[in-house]
Parts: structure tokens; C-alpha cells; sequence
């Protein structure tokens, strides 16, 4: 068995939180990057880094064949990701294992903009890779939905889809794919099914008990033409699957 850890960014984040357990349930060692040193637990090692800076990279990367970078924000994302690919490829590392999001070449917004970046910056590394392009989790749906259910009027912007993703469905991916060998660009992983904005909201509203007015809304220029396009979906040939949000809706009622 392999014994050289996996190093992981984002390992504390809220993919990283269901990441990490599955490579230890894989029999794996990790060593997660975080900003200030924190305390080993079993069979996981804290280290300290900052990739905005790259202070603590070089240290962090020794003796490590496999990379997962997690590690992600609204924005930035393509210049933390060549300081890691350059210092991947300073340590000889085998496999750059990379989360992305799905449309990341063809929304016309930075966040997407810093993702395809961040994807050439991994694929022009040298260093053999594997990119998973995900949709967004349910999470991050419930924190649009939650935050529009609290106006009288909800606005359910026209013409506007998603494919949500449970989060541990893209984690058992990630851990399957880090764990095999590198295969470039793989498929995109989406949710069982597309829905509208209106739909996600009142799938929420119904769960909670509770009754809004969702007003139709249009949402101008090229953002929003790419989004009525389905410019943002993934389309066939994507790997679909996972709990639904329906489910998701449950599971949370049931906590």
C-alpha cells in the first residue's frame, strides 16, 4: 500500500470536511494545509500554509506524490493555483487532482473566468492531472433560497437553471479519482436533475411550511442570456446522480 500522504487544500471547507474522512476510510495518510497550525488527529497531519502568500508550500509538499486542491473563493483562484502547480512541479509530485465547476469556459463571470484559469494553469502544468468539473452543492443553493424566502416577494429570475449537487456525492468522486490514476478533463458531475430557480424555491418554502408570491424577474445582459441558454448546465455526457434536493430538504427538516 501506498504510505506517502495526500495533501489536500480546502481540507477544513465544507467539501474538504467530507473529503478527508473518505481518504482515511481508503486506509490513506493526509496532510491538510491550513492557514495556522493546528493539532495531528489520527492519521491526519495540519500544516501549516498560506497559498496566497505560497509561505510554507515548498515544506508542506515534501514527500508527497498526490495533490488535491480544493482550496477555492470567489476570486483569485487561477494565481493560488499556479503557485501550487509550481511548486507541485518543484517537488515532483505525480498527480494534481483539481475541483472545478461545471461551464467554467463559458459563463462571463470572473468567478468562472478564475476557474478555466485555474484549469489551464493545472493542464499546462507538466505534471499529470485530473479535473472534475461539479455543479454547484445544495448548499449553496439552500443559501440563495433561504435568503430570498425571507422577502415578502421572492424574485425567480426567468428562464434561470441549475443541476445541484450533494456534496458527498462530489466527494466520493474526488477520493475515487485522487486515488486512481490521472484522467485529465473527466466528465461533469451534476445532481439527479435540472431545476429552475422557482422550482428550488418552492421546494424550500414547502419543506419549511411556509407560503411567498415568487415574482418573475429578468435578468439582463450577457450573464443572464447565458443562463437562459443553459449556457451553465452540463449537458450530455455528464455523470448525474447523488441526493436530490427533495432529499436534501428532508434530511435537513429531520436535524
Amino acid at each position: 500500500m501506498t504510505t506517502d500522504p495526500i495533501l489536500v487544500t480546502g481540507g477544513t471547507g465544507t467539501l474538504g470536511r467530507e473529503v478527508v474522512p473518505l481518504l482515511r476510510a481508503a486506509g490513506r495518510e493526509v496532510r491538510v494545509l491550513s492557514r495556522h497550525p493546528r493539532p495531528a488527529t489520527d492519521g491526519v497531519e495540519q500544516v501549516a500554509c498560506d497559498l496566497a502568500t505560497g509561505a510554507g508550500l515548498d515544506a508542506a509538499l515534501a514527500g508527497v506524490d498526490t495533490v488535491l486542491h480544493l482550496a477555492g473563493g470567489p476570486k483569485g483562484d487561477e494565481v493560488t493555483t499556479a503557485r501550487l502547480v509550481a511548486a507541485a512541479r518543484r517537488a515532483g509530485v505525480r498527480h494534481l487532482v483539481y475541483i472545478s465547476v461545471v461551464a467554467a469556459d463559458r459563463i462571463p463571470l470572473a468567478y468562472y473566468r478564475s476557474k478555466h484559469a485555474a484549469e489551464q494553469a493545472v493542464a499546462g502544468s507538466g505534471i499529470p492531472y485530473t479535473t472534475l468539473r461539479a455543479a454547484q452543492f445544495h448548499t449553496f443553493a439552500l443559501a440563495y433560497v433561504e435568503k430570498a424566502a425571507k422577502l415578502p416577494v421572492v424574485p425567480a429570475p426567468g428562464g434561470m437553471r441549475c443541476e445541484p449537487v450533494d456534496v458527498r456525492h462530489v466527494a466520493e468522486r474526488l477520493v475515487d479519482l485522487t486515488l486512481g490514476e490521472p484522467a485529465g478533463l473527466v466528465p461533469d458531475l451534476v445532481g439527479p436533475r435540472v431545476y429552475t430557480l422557482g422550482e428550488l424555491t418552492a421546494g424550500y418554502l414547502a419543506a419549511r411550511g411556509r407560503r411567498r408570491v415568487q415574482l418573475p424577474v429578468r435578468v439582463p445582459g450577457k450573464v443572464g442570456r447565458a443562463y437562459r441558454a443553459g449556457d451553465n448546465l452540463a449537458g450530455t455526457g455528464a455523470e448525474r446522480g447523488g441526493r436530490g434536493w427533495e432529499a436534501f430538504l428532508g434530511d435537513l427538516a429531520a436535524v
